[in-house]
């Protein structure tokens, strides 16, 4: 059995989705170009982005910091630790959007985003940057279970 299966299936699918996705983005838009998909609410709109979220920090920087992330949870996962289920997804989860950001930087100095919920005025983003908001949610959920679980025996 792998170890830490979880991690690596979740990692695996947020990973395939996101560079499944930017790619029919890539091929079937034009820069700047928008997609309806709810008028007024939800729309495919392809734009580049050179920064983090939301186009704060920008810089080459941010690829090592991919990297540095993307090696470390690596590791993680390859690790002994003990992780319950909730752990294996949420950081995989991370980790599969981590690497799909970091191939974006490495190959062009930018990530490919395209999900814009137009209703709200959100800014732009990816299945990368939901993979990396639902792996972090998956952790609390884990926290939270944890504590719950401390409780019950007693332990503060």
């Amino acid at each position: 059995m792998i170890k830490n299966f979880l991690f690596w299936v979740a990692t695996f699918f947020c990973l395939i989705f996101d560079q499944v996705s930017k790619h029919a983005v890539m091929q079937n838009l034009r820069l700047y170009d928008s997609l309806p998909i709810w008028q007024g609410v939800f729309h495919i709109t392809y734009i580049t982005n050179p920064g983090s979220a939301f186009g704060f920090f920008r810089g080459d920087w941010l690829k090592w910091v991919s990297l540095a992330v993307s090696l470390g949870l690596i590791a993680l996962g390859c690790s002994n630790q003990k992780l319950d289920d909730w752990e294996k997804i949420g950081y995989g989860c991370i980790l599969g959007g981590a690497i799909g950001n970091g191939i974006d930087r490495f190959a062009s100095g930018e990530v490919i985003d395209f999900l814009s919920f137009k209703l709200i005025n959100f800014p732009i983003f990816n299945l990368a940057d939901l993979s990396i908001n639902v792996g972090l949610a998956c952790l609390v959920i884990a926290l939270i279970r944890s504590n719950k679980s401390s409780d019950r025996n007693g332990r503060s």
